[in-house]
């Protein structure tokens, strides 16, 4: 697209590590599980015995098993309506606290006792511990889950925005104004009558080499200074054998702005124009001069011509004017944002010019955004 301002968010590093969702939950849930089983195991260090690390061991694989039928059941529940699916959920946590706690109880008891003997006091302690352990499992769960909920999203927002911005770029840039195929068909058609085949089949020619350039480019694509002088050169050639003398284009191109890039097709509707209210109306025709130059950084673009020019006094133009202007400043605007200067001036003596600053750019940015 063309030179689309891509929104620019913090790079996080913690996002590669769950593009493969399936992956980062094995992963986390070993590394989690492993680190409470060391946790755990440290308070047993003053008593080294085979029978006091036996029950941290069954704590951990229990609570790792219990954790994994939960990420099941979880999953389950978020297809589930709103309510129904919160509630399930809080009963189903509750239902594992108080399990693995008894099944903590019973394996400690069994180390001090020799005997499933579980006190009241041990299982109150041991569903304090599930349920912490169990909750901030679920927590962690439920807001990793939020976090690539929301990532997703924002994903999808910016995939929305790039392909609204590209259908907008693509509408503005062919949105040329028709008048120009149908006078240049009605041309070719009268010259057919006149029985001028020579110079009909030359309009016909070039004008099937501007539609072919046309169609040939994407639409949001960058071309350089050059091609798109060439291109404007081809269109002026066509309707000069309309206008023959009356149609007088001068092109001043600075060398070192050739290989600068811009919108294709960005300054057709400026020259169409100039023909349009330049040109027609006046019996000596006019001269539309384009030029281009390079001031550091910036290219600096001008379409003028010598016409009549455009006047508070006089009527306002037709819509095609309006329209050429409005769509060269949006692509100005989609393309360069707020980094581009867009003048339209009339002088006192007559005539009417529009002057353009964009960046100076040597790559087809526009196809690395899009």
């Amino acid at each position: 697209m063309a030179t689309l301002p891509a929104p620019q968010r913090p790079a996080l590093n913690v996002r590669p590590f769950f593009e493969d969702k399936a992956r980062a939950f094995w992963t986390l849930q070993a590394a989690g599980w492993t680190g409470y089983l060391l946790l755990r195991g440290a308070s047993t260090l003053s008593n080294l015995s085979v029978k006091a690390v036996i029950p941290v061991i069954v704590e951990a694989i229990v609570g790792y098993c219990i954790t994994l039928l939960l990420s099941t059941l979880y999953g389950y529940y978020r297809s589930l309506p709103r309510l129904g699916g919160v509630l399930l959920t809080v009963l189903t946590l509750l239902g594992a606290v108080v399990f693995y706690a008894l099944i903590v109880s019973i394996a400690f008891s069994l180390v001090r006792d020799d005997r499933a003997a579980v006190t009241i006091v041990g299982l109150f302690g041991a569903i304090f511990v599930a349920f912490i352990v169990l909750t901030g499992w679920s927590a962690l769960y439920f807001g990793i889950n939020v976090y690539l909920i929301v990532e997703q999203q924002i994903d999808e927002m910016h995939i929305l925005e790039n392909q609204a911005s590209l259908a907008q770029l693509a509408m503005l840039r062919y949105q040329l104004n028709p008048h120009f195929l149908f006078n240049t068909l009605n041309s070719i058609s009268t010259l057919v009558l006149l029985k001028q085949t020579e110079r009909a089949n030359a309009m016909l020619s070039r004008l099937s080499s501007f539609l072919r350039y046309t169609l040939a480019n994407e639409p949001t694509a960058h071309v350089t200074v050059a091609q798109e002088v060439e291109t404007l050169k081809l269109y002026l050639e066509i309707e000069k054998m309309r206008f023959e003398e009356r149609l007088r284009p001068i092109f001043d191109i600075d060398p070192r702005a050739e290989r600068a890039r811009l919108p294709s097709l960005l300054l057709q509707p400026l020259v169409e124009n100039a023909i349009k209210y330049a040109v027609t109306p006046q019996e000596e025709g006019a001269e539309i001069c384009v030029r281009v130059r390079l001031a550091g950084d910036r290219v600096q673009i001008g379409v003028s011509d010598t016409g009549p020019g455009l006047h508070e006094t006089r009527v306002m133009p037709s819509l095609s004017t309006g329209v050429g202007l409005t769509n060269i400043r949006e692509r100005l605007v989609q393309a360069y944002g707020p980094d581009h200067r867009f003048e339209t001036r009339t002088t006192p003596a007559g005539g009417f010019s529009v002057d353009i600053e964009i960046p100076f750019q040597l790559d087809d940015v526009s196809r690395e955004a899009a």
